[in-house]
């Protein structure tokens, strides 16, 4: 018999003579750490001991027998049960995994109880864990590297059931419905979420991660600021082994199939064919002992050449960008005692991107001279400081202080001479001629500076398991943009017929002669913005009998989102959001649970809002009669730019006129925050060591909004109470600063937005009388089912199917339908029929979603992996421009039918998602890995291919089915003929060799 072999016998014998029981979970600060637990004999000491640090913690059993060991690094341990200074059985190897509470059961003798978990080589790893309520995915680096998983974490995430990928011009993830601004992300604690939009994060080197929680709901008190998911991950750190490695990822430009190209009746619209990169990344490491037991360190530095080339839509020019900044990431802890631990992470993400833009002839793929170059600098520095002191037994405290910084920098050296033009609904331009002169369209340089501090405490008292902590963060923004060109315009030309209306709040129609219209704006904005955020947090969880666990939590949260005098505008507190959930271990024996959980989540105003709002932003458009094109040359290169008609209607200023005016009038007083009610019912059950299924349900409701509306009218003064634009709670009543009596006189006006609020005019201008919003909503119902086979050194499987229903009238601070990513701004609330009639299935809807992974190894030396991930498609809406209600011209859920040039138009309700679903999508990834071991070193060859068979299914449509309101014949109304063309594809297939090696 090997050593292996002997190991799992004798541990199997001795775990026959235990009693499982069930004891409370902790997850220590934001679970960068976990813990050990279970019961034991009354008075047994029980210690556990790093096995690659040496750290040592001891603890004893108290009058029920049971124990815990709170605070400890994940990674693996040794247990031992002590009796009156006596060894009692045999030390067992424990796995310790972030945010959960690996649960070890003792008998008399000191054994440990097999049923419950599952032992890989000398390891007990459990498979059901009865004392959590929440529901979350764990991975360790070693479990990713196994399977065919890009090296990013959003990829990392999309294995979680419910996680879908957000809208293709968005990127991000969306996690149980919701958008892709809803999201939290932290690496060892520190918060590296993008405060400004909230769409996406501060990302490390992949092989900076050790560990990688995925919560999709229920998750504990701790966790705030999110109504969608949490990504948590925990760094690699040294040990007492001196390690070194290196590790080649190589993505070559041959290793990727083309992109189609897309037409439409028979014209390319879209030039995806000669887009392409090179990516290569070279990581070296070394990790190991500053002093033996007490001070490690591990140290990481990443060369990367990334060079990618992409094409205009038109195919008329040609981008090669280049970026090579190296990539650095370390963490430091000192072991004070084996009760105190000093931990330094840091990182740095920081990159510059140059873009040398050429012409380009597509028919004759050849590559002409060079006209510009697009800069673009990223990332910044990162570091998070912390204690942990496990003071008793029963008390222990971890605080933390860091920061987290984001640039970003974007301009060309064209940025003086030339205007951006493109082109909506792809009216041609001259053939082989681009449109404008560079494809830069905005200057901006925005510094992200986050300055997070927390604190979080445990203190365990007889059956009660209490945690506590505050959380506190100061956000700040310093921002300026402009477009390029000019007089600082960005052209947007759009079709449309001789008469008809066009989107433009002031009004205005085409006149005749013309066959389209200019969108000629300003965009401008500059200042210093600031936003704090706060929460404290209690929570108990409660063993109420031996199987049965309740989690009772409450979260207190406050934002405060200041202008750029540093005065604050919007401000709301007294957030509570309480938490309750359950765990029953069934049999008593840890191998089925039924568990539960009900909270609130709340979600905090992005800076964005602070930037544009209450900074001065200058939002100017001005409409033109499109009157075909003028072509242009500069440095020997022609291009096209739209040549302006007559003016349509006024300059629209109502989203900014570069003033910061009264912000009492522009924020409501009484403003509610954002947040979500989530209930989740589960249950889990292993089927024997190795194989375990589970089922959920889930239901997510958005109680409630924050969008900006215009109010042009109040109950007391009728049209003349015009307010303008006002952050605040669709739906609900408004309290801003106005006339109070329709003579001038200023004072708090509250306007019940519910029925009033919006000044109703009839197509020759006449007030009509006003009505109010319909409130905001949105359901996400789900059922989960999972199976899965626990990795055991020769296979692993885990299997997940969703059903699940998102709807309702909006789709979170972010509008995939109308591409508009401006957190907290979008176009869903601008008058009320931007979403009147709108109910029905949302953007980030799947109704089916199937996901798999898997290892299986051959023998020591070769595995093979892959990955499923197929869902049905998102829904497909016929938006409209006017409706029949007044005559206000802006999107909506209605269509003209007839006599739309007239002053009586007929109009049909179009419903979301009335036009069908996008096509089902499927993609799948494979692996291949050689495993080779000389002496103490190991090398790891793994070839992938991701999208193995080249799926380019449509994931984005033009939905914009009536852009303007008009006749394109005496008997047929003006209709979007590109309506329905994809615009959004799945990326196609390419391959990726990574090589590492181990010292």
């Amino acid at each position: 018999m090997n050593g292996k072999a002997l190991r799992r016998a004798t541990l199997s014998m001795a775990l026959g003579a235990c009693i499982a029981t069930m004891v409370p979970m902790l997850a220590s600060a934001q679970t960068v750490s976990g813990a050990v637990a279970g019961n034991a004999t009354q008075g047994d000491q029980i210690t556990v001991t790093n096995t690659e640090t040496g750290l040592s913690r001891t603890t004893t059993a108290d009058a029920k027998g049971n124990y815990r060991i709170a605070q400890l690094p994940i990674g693996n341990y040794s247990l031992q049960v002590m009796r009156d200074g006596q060894a009692i059985g045999q030390a067992v190897e424990v796995t310790v995994s972030m945010g959960s509470s690996t649960n070890i059961n003792l008998g008399g003798d000191g054994a440990v109880n097999l049923a419950s978990v599952q032992v890989v080589g000398s390891r007990v790893v459990p498979l059901v864990d009865v004392t959590s309520t929440e529901s979350a995915m764990t991975l360790t680096a070693a479990d990713v590297d196994r399977l065919p998983v890009d090296r990013d974490l959003a990829s990392v995430a999309l294995l979680a059931p419910g996680v879908t990928k957000g809208e293709s011009s968005f990127g991000g993830i969306s996690f149980g419905g919701s958008s892709v601004a809803e999201n939290s992300f932290y690496i060892n604690g520190l918060n590296v979420t993008d405060f400004y939009n909230r769409n996406g994060f501060s990302e490390a080197p992949f092989a900076f991660y050790k560990e990688f929680q995925v919560k999709t709901g229920g998750y504990s008190v701790e966790f705030g600021r999110t109504t969608g998911g949490v990504i948590n991950t925990v760094a690699k750190s040294g040990t007492n082994e001196f390690e070194s490695g290196a590790e080649l990822v190589f993505e070559p430009r041959a290793w990727q199939s083309k992109a189609n190209d897309r037409y439409f009746n028979g014209e390319r619209y879209l030039t995806f064919s000669q887009d392409d990169y090179s990516d290569t990344t070279l990581d070296l490491w070394a990790s190991g002992p500053l002093i033996k037991d007490r001070l490690f360190f591990f140290a990481l530095y990443e060369l990367r050449d990334y060079e990618p080339t992409n094409t205009n839509d038109e195919g008329t020019n040609l981008t090669k960008n280049n970026s090579s900044n190296g990539f650095w990431g370390g963490t430091l802890d000192w072991y004070v005692t084996d009760n105190n631990i000093l931990s330094l992470m840091a990182f740095s993400n920081k990159n510059e991107n140059t873009g040398d833009v050429y012409t380009y002839d597509y028919d004759n793929n050849e590559i002409g001279n060079k006209t510009n170059e697009i800069y673009n600098d990223t990332g910044g520095d990162n570091w998070a400081l912390s204690w942990s002191s496990y003071f008793t037994s029963n008390f222990s405290m971890k605080v933390m202080y860091g920061e987290n910084h984001r640039q970003s920098f974007n301009r060309s050296l064209l940025d003086l001479e030339c205007n951006r033009v493109q082109t909506v609904s792809s009216r041609p331009a001259p053939p082989g001629v681009q449109l404008g002169c560079s494809t830069n369209s905005t200057v901006f340089n925005r510094e992200d500076v986050r300055e997070q501090t927390r604190a979080d405490f445990e203190w365990s008292l007889g059956d009660h398991l209490l945690r506590f902590g505050v959380d506190h963060e100061v956000n700040t923004s310093d921002h300026k943009q402009y477009y390029a060109g000019p007089g600082a315009l960005f052209y947007n030309v759009n079709a449309g017929s001789p008469g008809s209306s066009i989107p433009n709040p002031p009004g205005g129609v085409i006149p005749p002669g013309y066959t389209g219209y200019v969108r000629a704006r300003r965009n401008e904005i500059a200042g210093n913005f600031e936003s704090t955020n706060t929460a404290f947090y209690l929570e108990d969880n409660w063993s109420i009998t031996d199987n049965f666990l309740l989690n009772l939590g409450i979260r207190n949260e406050s934002f405060d989102n200041k202008d750029g005098d540093g005065k604050s505008y919007i401000e709301m507190d007294e957030m509570w959001a309480p938490r309750l959930g359950f765990a029953w271990d069934i049999n008593g024996d840890s191998t089925m649970k039924l568990f539960g959980n009900v909270g609130r989540y709340f979600l905090p105003v992005a800076n964005v809002i602070n930037i544009k709002q209450a900074g001065g932003l200058l939002d100017q458009r001005t409409y033109y009669a499109f009157d075909g094109w003028d072509v242009r040359s500069l440095n020997g290169v022609q291009y096209a730019v739209p040549r302006l008609g007559p003016q349509i209607g006024t300059v629209d200023v109502s989203q900014g006129d570069g003033t910061v005016g009264d912000l009492r009038s522009e924020v409501d007083r009484d403003l509610d925050s954002v947040y979500q009610d989530e209930a989740i019912l589960g249950f889990q059950q292993m089927l024997n060591e190795k194989w375990s299924w589970g089922v959920r349900g889930i239901y997510r409701k958005l109680t409630n909004a924050i969008d900006d509306m215009e109010i042009s009218a109040t109950g007391q003064c009728g049209e003349d109470g015009y307010i303008g634009w006002v952050m605040a709670n669709p739906g609900e009543k408004v309290t801003v600063w106005g006339d109070t009596d329709c003579n001038g006189n200023m004072g708090w006006v509250t306007v019940d937005t519910a029925k009033e609020g919006w000044a109703l005019y009839d197509e020759d201008g006449n007030y009509q009388g006003q009505r109010g919003w319909v409130k905001p909503k949105r359901t996400y119902k789900a059922l989960e089912f999972q199976l899965d086979r626990a990795w055991d050194d020769k296979w692993a499987l885990n299997m997940s199917y969703t059903w699940s229903k998102s709807e309702g009238n909006a789709e979170g601070p972010v509008n995939s339908d109308t591409n508009f990513s401006d957190t907290g701004r979008t176009e869903n609330f601008d008058d009320p029929w931007v979403n009147y009639g709108g109910y029905g299935p949302l953007a980030n809807d799947r109704r089916h979603q199937l996901k798999a992974r898997g290892t299986y190894a051959f023998n020591d030396n070769w595995q093979v992996g892959g990955t499923l991930d197929a869902s049905s498609g998102g829904p497909i809406t016929g938006f409209g421009t006017g409706n029949p209600f007044d005559a206000a011209k802006y999107h909506s859920y209605y269509i003209c039918v007839a006599q739309c040039d007239s002053a009586t138009p007929v109009y049909e309700h179009s419903a979301r998602g009335a036009y069908g679903e996008m096509p089902w999508t499927w993609e799948v990834g494979a692996s291949v890995t050689y495993l080779q071991s000389f002496g103490d070193s190991r090398l790891r060859v793994k070839f992938a291919v991701f999208n193995l068979f080249n799926q380019q299914k449509t994931v984005r449509v033009d939905q914009e089915l009536q852009p303007s309101v008009g006749m394109a014949t005496p008997t047929e109304p003006e209709l979007n003929e590109f309506f329905g063309v994809g615009y959004g594809f799945q990326a196609p297939r390419y391959a990726q060799l990574s090589v590492t090696v181990d010292f």
